[in-house]
């Protein structure tokens, strides 16, 4: 029910290709349609609408990917779901425990179908429960054997539409909407980071941020430099690239980006020296200062003021024949939109565009537009060294703070010489505006207090809003695998079948 985001790396030939499958808004949604009666709906409400949902693009993506890459025939590849949704799985602490949280707050155990399933007999999954799902199963098996035809058209198409289209707060997917959804390839980018090369997703991802977080980041620091300092310039260059991605990132079909300024090196190394006092609200930046372009080459959009809930799902693999794949995968809020089509949940991907229309009718680059995709956080990356060898793959759910949760493990990994696991445990510091973020664990709080002591804005995280990094390093002699303990994850080994 929801979309993602796919780069995909082919040993033999050094390919890298992005595959996005982020939802589309309706082709009747309107730059208002979160605003009533002058007042922007609030996240709340809009949240569980059938404003927020918008044309799936997971099924489309998987084949897309499928029909480039894949070996295994299509409809074998559903067979591992198809019988975890017959036979069913152990409900998880982590899920038990947001379906108990969610029990009085938005429309999990209200809405027709999450209703039975997350609350059966009335009462919340609990931890062990055995869950079970043969509508999804069906669902399955139809686009196994059909192909994504059977999901953008007919019984299944029926269900979504009717699902969004239902109040409270409808909204106005259409059949149509589903049957003209497509996948875009799009450019992956690169760009240098000392003798490495960071190859990641354009927009409308964020991945474009962590050129230029660790760009900014290196021009804030030297060897003399302390852990602590290097914390502050790494906030710092958070700063200056929230700001930067906040204003000029959106659809790139729909606006003008000026992407190659912003990932210039010389515009990075300017954007280094407007670096904020700690108390000051960052603000973004103008690329044609130092490139050479008319000031009115570069788009001048309102303030941003999108909302982005934590959320989302991320995957990094290397196969046996050294292909690789970071994928992140969402249907943005926890449960999505809380409602529900044949067996699965609807995203609410429609929150991430700028729901409020400023007063003053400038216009922003993330503002709701038809069929067009809202920008999303998620940045699945991969680090190249100078002759092109892979070295990472990495990437994170998180919303929001998705680009400061990736620019973490390069920076722990290439600056602060951490494995990759000490890099995912490392404390989440997120920099996006005029707060900063810090994780409550035990380095967390000598962090905290240093940023602090230095006149920074620091607040905690939220309950609910946790990395769930996973990534994998190449090293000379393994491939050295790391998984967020603060969620679910884990690192799996797998014996070639030729191997003793």
């Amino acid at each position: 029910g929801g979309g993602g985001f796919i780069l995909n790396y082919d040993f033999k030939s050094g390919d890298l290709v992005f595959f996005d499958g982020r939802e589309t808004a309706p082709s009747s949604a309107k730059i208002d349609m979160f605003m009533k009666e002058g007042e922007v709906m609030s996240f709340r409400e809009a949240w569980v609408s059938g404003k927020a949902v918008g044309s799936p693009g997971a099924v489309a993506l998987y084949k897309t990917a499928h029909n480039q890459s894949g070996k295994v025939d299509w409809n074998k590849l559903f067979d591992h779901a198809i019988n975890l949704a017959e036979n069913g799985f152990k409900v998880s602490p982590r899920l038990a425990g947001f379906v108990q949280a969610l029990e009085s707050f938005g429309r999990l155990s209200i809405n027709p179908g999450s209703k039975e399933y997350f609350y059966p007999s009335g009462s919340p999954l609990k931890t062990g429960d055995i869950l079970k799902n043969m509508e999804y199963a069906n669902t399955l098996k139809r686009i196994a054997q059909e192909g994504p035809e059977a999901f953008y058209s007919g019984p299944i198409a029926n269900e979504i539409v009717a699902s969004a289209t239902a109040e409270p707060n409808p909204g106005t997917l259409s059949l149509d909407d589903l049957k003209n959804y497509k996948t875009v390839v799009r450019p992956v980018i690169c760009g240098s980071f000392r003798d490495l090369k960071i190859c990641t997703t354009s927009p409308p991802s964020s991945g474009g941020a962590q050129i230029m977080i660790a760009g900014i980041y290196d021009h804030l620091i030297d060897k003399s430099l302390s852990k602590k300092d290097r914390i502050t310039a790494f906030v710092d260059a958070q700063r200056l690239s929230y700001a930067d991605r906040d204003h000029y990132f959106g659809d790139p079909d729909e606006v003008e980006i000026p992407l190659d300024a912003l990932l210039n090196p010389k515009y990075l190394k300017l954007r280094s020296k407007e670096r904020f006092s700690p108390n000051e609200t960052p603000t973004p930046g103008n690329p044609s200062k130092v490139l050479g372009y008319e000031d009115n080459e570069i788009p001048k959009w309102g303030s941003d003021n999108t909302e982005e809930a934590s959320g989302t799902t991320h995957i990094s693999i290397i196969d046996f024949e050294g292909n690789a794949v970071s994928m992140t995968a969402t249907i943005e809020s926890a449960f999505g939109s809380h409602r529900w089509a044949s067996g699965f949940l609807l995203n609410n991907e429609m929150t991430d565009f700028a729901r409020k229309v400023p007063d003053d009718g400038t216009r922003l680059a993330n503002a709701v537009a038809p069929n067009r995709r809202p920008r999303s956080s998620m940045s699945p990356t991969m680090i190249f060294d100078k002759y092109n060898n892979l070295l990472m793959i990495t990437g994170s759910p998180g919303g929001n703070s998705i680009p400061a949760y990736v620019a973490k493990t390069i920076v722990g990994v290439f600056d602060w010489g951490m494995s990759a696991q000490e890099a995912v445990n490392q404390p989440n510091i997120v920099a996006r505006g005029e707060k900063v973020k810090v994780e409550g664990s035990r380095q967390g709080k000598k962090i905290k207090k240093m940023l602090k002591r230095k006149g920074y804005n620091v607040i905690n995280f939220g309950n609910n809003e946790v990395s769930g990094l996973h990534l994998i390093t190449v090293l000379p002699s393994k491939l050295d695998g790391a998984a967020d303990k603060r969620r679910e994850g884990k690192v799996v080994y797998l014996k070639n079948k030729n191997e003793n």
